[in-house]
């Protein structure tokens, strides 16, 4: 069976596999469906850690997966910090260090993360709001990167295809843009310069990974 996955613009996706489902940084959600069994949420800024849509795709045994001050401010008990590897279900998850190195918005010392994701047998990479950082050359067999490209506060778009090349991902997703930062110029650059296949979704859009 292939794997769902849903852009709701900005840095907001949804990801399903055979009726297991995981969102990922939730922000303006549509409807609410309260169908998530895992919830990343990947750092504190009001536009990835937002209560009001967590709760919207929350059910009742729903687990949070999010740094520790993220926890705090989201004020949940269902919610876990992982360190290494977290099994749910069927998913896996692999926290993986974002930060910026020549930027002050998302400090390294905060211990925020984006995460390699196994669903369905592929695995897929949320870079979080991120600079080009070491830790992306150190990950292995990712199926698909899912990028921010509107540069200011993270990646440009030269820089994402440079992400690319450093993770070796076959495919690609660019996010960051459309909302508050980033235009869809930024997400043709990208696909322009990327090393890989990219996939540009508009706001709501949908792509089957077989």
């Amino acid at each position: 069976m292939p794997i769902n996955l849903k852009w709701f613009g900005h840095a907001s996706f949804r990801i399903e596999h055979e009726g297991i489902v995981v969102y990922i940084d939730p922000w303006k959600i549509p409807v609410a469906d309260h169908d998530a069994d895992v919830v990343l949420v990947s750092h504190s800024h009001y536009d990835h850690c937002s209560r009001p849509d967590v709760d919207k795709v929350s059910k009742d045994d729903t687990l949070v997966v999010a740094p520790a001050d993220t926890i705090a401010k989201l004020k949940l008990s269902n919610a876990v910090t992982p360190q290494e590897r977290l099994t749910v279900k069927e998913i896996v998850i692999e926290p993986v260090a974002m930060y910026n190195i020549d930027k002050v918005f998302h400090p390294r010392g905060h211990n925020w993360f984006g995460a390699v994701i196994t669903i369905g047998g592929r695995r897929i990479y949320y870079a979080g709001d991120t600079d080009l950082v070491p830790e992306m050359s150190d990950l292995k067999d990712v199926d698909l990167c899912l990028f921010p490209v509107g540069g200011t506060y993270t990646l440009n778009a030269a820089e994402a295809a440079r992400a690319c090349q450093a993770v070796g991902c076959g495919a690609a997703i660019p996010y960051h843009w459309g909302d508050i930062i980033g235009s869809e110029d930024d997400a043709r650059e990208f696909e322009r310069l990327a090393p890989c296949r990219v996939h540009v979704l508009q706001a709501g859009g949908e792509l089957s990974i077989p």
